[in-house]
């Protein structure tokens, strides 16, 4: 097992620690009372009753007490769901009338699937594993109460069964529950729908583990959920009957007169305990132990339960996890609250448990459906994910509406006892461990072991600032994740920034709209989420496999400090500098170690001036330009076309592959020595256009660079330059001296031409591997001739045509993205003025220069997420630092509408049947149809393509 760099800490012994067993590492569900987990816990831990009681004049199918003369009570309570009629079908793909006909269950069962893949961290289009789905919903009644009420319907569906259109069975059957989540979401592994009534969803669970560990798939979601529409209706009380008499379960108490049956949807994520550790998960508990069996036919009836049927599925379970009974500090019973079942059910734990153990009381009891009632095919998924939250969190929740034991239930002469309060889940010599159970109508019963997670402890490398990424199908459900996320930063303090950051890069679907955010802190990062976004930090990705186009600035760009927190914190751009700091100082006429340029800080101001000298600069912007580079491709940033602005362009020949690293520094000092020898000068940034400039310019001077179409640089003997200044001026055009101690590229360099070539032409080359835009020539350069001697000769003579070379390169490609590689920013404001209209592309620095705000860390980041949102694929595992944890985080902001054909009895009319001026809520508007189209047709080409490779 590859834990990376994590270790785990003894539970108890290290024999205790769980090596084998199946991780929960990610849940989501409906619950009554409570939409999402967070909420059903909270409500647990606090003791919350979440059935509904209603009057009868909120029924929404008739009262059949005015037809029955029955003498029992009609009681009108049950633990009902929050809008079930609603569903984001553009988010999953689908057409509004497909949505409209499609059961609730799947619906449902579809978005909390979702989740708990997000939950987990986990994005299944990038998890390299098979993922399988197993799960269960109860009958269908939306295509009964629902659509079958038209009867033009019903004659339909019942002619098109197997001969006509498939639409209706596929959104209803059971059969498609499973299979619909694994095309849905892109998972491979085994899919299927099981069916054991009450027990359906830990059956699930357990099959589910029994893939696993067959390796079969490497995870799976598996759970069920139950809605029985109409949702308002009541019952008749029976004494002696399984339904509750006033609408409470009271498992196990005195009063306990039966159930009542509710609503619910569950669905965990498992995984072998072994990889969850190896990948980082949080892990909720360890399967350790399950089972199924039958009851047979050795009872009452066929609905009875069975003591001997219900004490082998627990024994099996105990003895599959190899653990003794003793060892188990909580039981979640199946606890339906009925006269029959509960005794029996204690009887049945009873009689496992004395083959192990002779103590009483020890062990704690409870069960969910006291909160929500019976839940049915959820109801073993529900009480699973209570008993992990309770191992997890190390606490007994509260059993409520329990007062005074069943009579029947010999509690003080069994190893249980009824848990009524909120408390501590104590340690003991044995981790933490728990049972639940689950039986169905039929004699179908399961039970699961599971025990607390273990206790794992990453290391605590990270970074001073931590990239967020954000991605959604609308802009609204972007902007709704930001303020998700601000606001769990606000209310979580103790979840690592660096894990949350991690979870959202490689837990989380990459969508078209995208927003990213480079913080140093907790509240910087709130702010960000809330406040104005900066340029190209968010937008719509239109591409997932954009050109880099790499462009490297040129001697000016330097200062002090530059790349000094990626020195400190980043391995490959320090190991970098190092290589490069080391052949420089190997070089009998450079005896300078450029480190401490790098690691600057603003208590040696005199580095300033040193840098500013050319034979100093060069080299540091040099080693800077590579190392950066280096990142950026360990990162899995690599180029397919570059720029260098003059000195820049030796950056581009090493990428390339026409230089060694170790060749191209020593020839990087050689022509800065060599180019600081030549006599002084001076340049000068005219805010015009080259041929504005040309036809002004003295013969003394030289068109030295031309940055952007109003933006020209010019070089020469000092006294010249002052006197063209004064020239300019008269014709109110704008100039700027730059500080700068010689006229570069211009006459004035011509003696360093014949000593820089010579010392080229000695030197091994290769022709260029990627594609090069000359900015000696504005335009792509040919491999071959960028290797020339006599090409480096020109490039130091001639005008740097920066422009034309950039225009050039976005000219060539739709999909380019430019990255400034290199200290400043600059280059970055000088392409943007060339890069408009049709020419328009993304743009975005990696530094900041000498006086931005933030970090290196933050600035690069920040260009990271720059590339991200403009359909960048980082390698986010080679951008993470040490072993960073999946941690759960709010999931995806579905932006639901209505979507629901009303019993025809009861309805004006269906949402298909309203005008289209009176569109219902769930009616698509046609752009969104067109999207869904083209999405669709989208899919069906790449299938085609892969076909055709083949």
């Amino acid at each position: 097992m590859n834990t990376g760099n994590l270790h785990i800490e003894n539970l108890a012994d290290s024999d205790d620690v769980p090596t084998e067993g199946i991780a929960i590492v990610g849940m989501s569900g409906r619950f009554p009372g409570a939409k999402n987990v967070d909420a059903f816990w909270a409500n647990i831990k606090n003791g919350v009753e979440s059935i509904t009681h209603f009057s009868p004049d909120e029924l929404e199918i008739t009262d059949p007490s005015a037809s029955e003369e029955d003498a029992g009570k009609y009681v009108c309570a049950k633990g009902m769901l929050d809008d079930i009629d609603m569903f984001d079908a553009r988010f999953f793909g689908y057409l509004p009338r497909e949505a409209e006909v499609m059961d609730p269950q799947h619906r449902i069962f579809l978005e909390i699937c979702w989740e708990a893949m997000e939950n987990a961290g986990y994005d299944a289009k990038r998890y390299p594993g098979s993922v399988g789905v197993y799960g269960g919903c109860y009958m269908d009644t939306y295509i009964l109460w629902n659509l079958c009420s038209d009867e033009s319907f019903r004659e339909r569906l019942v002619e098109s069964i197997q001969v006509g259109s498939l639409q209706t069975e596929l959104g209803n059957d059971k059969d498609y529950l499973a299979t619909r989540v694994a095309y849905k979401l892109g998972l491979r592994g085994p899919a299927m729908t099981l069916q054991t009534a009450c027990s359906t969803s830990l059956v699930a669970i357990a099959t589910a583990c029994q893939s696993i560990e067959a390796y079969q798939c490497d995870m799976a979601l598996a759970g069920g959920v139950t809605i029985i529409l109409p949702q308002k209706k009541g019952y008749f009380y029976k004494e002696g009957g399984m339904l509750s008499p006033d609408g409470h379960c009271r498992t196990f108490d005195e009063n306990a007169a039966g159930t009542v049956f509710s609503h619910g949807a569950a669905v965990v994520l498992l995984k072998r305990v072994e990889d969850a550790i190896a990948d980082g998960d949080t892990i909720y508990g360890v399967i350790r132990g399950y089972a199924t069996n039958n009851d047979g036919g050795d009872k009452v009836s066929y609905t009875a339960p069975s003591v001997e049927g219900q004490a082998e599925v627990i024994s099996l379970a105990l003895g599959m996890a190899d653990i003794d009974a003793r060892s188990i500090g909580y039981v979640e019973a199946h606890g339906t609250a009925t006269p029959l079942g509960d005794p029996i059910e204690v009887a049945g734990l009873t009689t496992a448990y004395r083959t192990m153990t002779n103590d009483n009381q020890y062990c704690a009891i409870g069960s969910v459906k006291a909160n929500l009632g019976h839940l049915d095919v959820a109801s073993g998924a529900i009480g699973l994910i209570k008993t992990s939250l309770a191992l997890k969190d190390k606490i007994l929740p509260p059993m409520i509406n329990f007062k005074k034991p069943n009579p029947k239930i010999d509690f003080e002469s069994s190893p249980f006892f009824v848990n009524t309060e909120l408390k501590t889940w104590d340690e003991t010599e044995w981790p933490r461990r728990a049972g639940v159970s689950s039986f169905g109508v039929g004699g179908t019963n399961a039970h699961v072991v599971v025990e607390e997670p273990p206790r794992v402890v990453h290391d605590d490398q990270k970074r001073d600032a931590e990239l967020f990424l954000l991605s959604a199908r609308s802009k609204d459900a972007l902007a709704a994740q930001a303020e998700q996320l601000a606001a769990f930063l606000e209310n979580d303090a103790d979840t690592p920034l660096a894990d949350i950051a991690h979870t959202l890069r490689v837990g989380r679907r990459e969508f078209e709209h995208r927003r990213a955010v480079s913080a140093k802190d907790r509240d910087d990062a709130i702010t960000k989420l809330r406040g104005v976004t900066a340029p190209g930090l968010s937008g719509v990705a239109v591409t997932n496999s954009p050109q880099y186009v790499f462009i490297f600035p040129g001697q000016g760009a330097q200062y002090p400090g530059m790349g000094a927190d990626l020195y400190a914190t980043e391995p490959v751009f320090r190991e970098t500098i190092d290589k490069v700091s080391a052949v420089l100082l190997e070089l009998p006429d450079f005896s300078i170690d450029i480190r401490k340029y790098i690691q600057w800080t603003d208590h040696e101001t005199a580095l300033a001036d040193e840098l500013a000298q050319t034979k100093i600069a060069q080299p540091a912007i040099f080693a800077v330009e590579i190392a950066l580079a280096r990142l950026l491709q360990h990162w899995g940033i690599a180029p397919s076309a570059m720029i260098g602005h003059s000195v820049g362009e030796f950056s581009a020949a090493v990428l390339a592959g026409v230089f060694s690293l170790e060749d191209a520094t020593r020839l990087v000092a050689a022509r800065g020595r060599l180019m600081q020898a030549m006599p002084k000068g001076q340049m000068l940034a005219v805010m015009a256009t080259r041929a504005e400039v040309e036809a002004l310019l003295p013969k003394a001077l030289s068109i030295a660079a031309v940055n952007a179409p109003g933006a020209t640089v010019v070089s020469g003997p000092e006294s010249d330059i002052n006197s063209f200044v004064a020239a300019l001026e008269d014709k109110d055009i704008g100039t700027k001296a730059l500080k700068t101690s010689h006229a570069f590229h211009s006459t004035m360099m011509a003696d360093a031409r014949a000593p820089l070539e010579a010392l080229i032409a000695d030197l091994p080359r290769g022709t260029a591997s990627i594609d090069i835009y000359s900015t000696e020539r504005g335009a792509q350069i040919d491999g071959a001739a960028f290797s020339e001697p006599s090409y480096w000769g020109e490039q130091l003579m001639n005008p740097v045509l920066f422009a034309d070379a950039v225009m050039a390169a976005a000219e060539a490609n739709q999909h380019r993205v430019f990255i400034e590689v290199g200290p400043g920013q600059t280059l970055s404001a000088l392409s943007k003025q060339s890069l408009t209209g049709e020419l328009k592309r993304p743009i975005t620095p990696v530094l900041g220069p000498v006086n931005a705000s933030g970090s290196d860390v933050e600035n690069i980041l920040a260009g990271l997420g720059r590339i991200w949102v403009a359909g960048g694929t980082p390698d986010w595992a080679a951008f993470t630092l040490g072993q960073r944890r999946r941690v759960p985080l709010p999931t995806y902001p579905f932006e639901r509408k209505r979507y629901w054909v009303d019993p025809k009895q009861n309805r004006a009319a269906s949402a298909s049947d309203v005008k289209a001026e009176e569109k219902p809520v769930g009616s698509a508007n046609p752009t969104e149809v067109e999207e869904l189209i083209q999405r669709q047709l989208g899919l069906i080409s790449t299938q085609l393509n892969l076909l055709k490779q083949h």
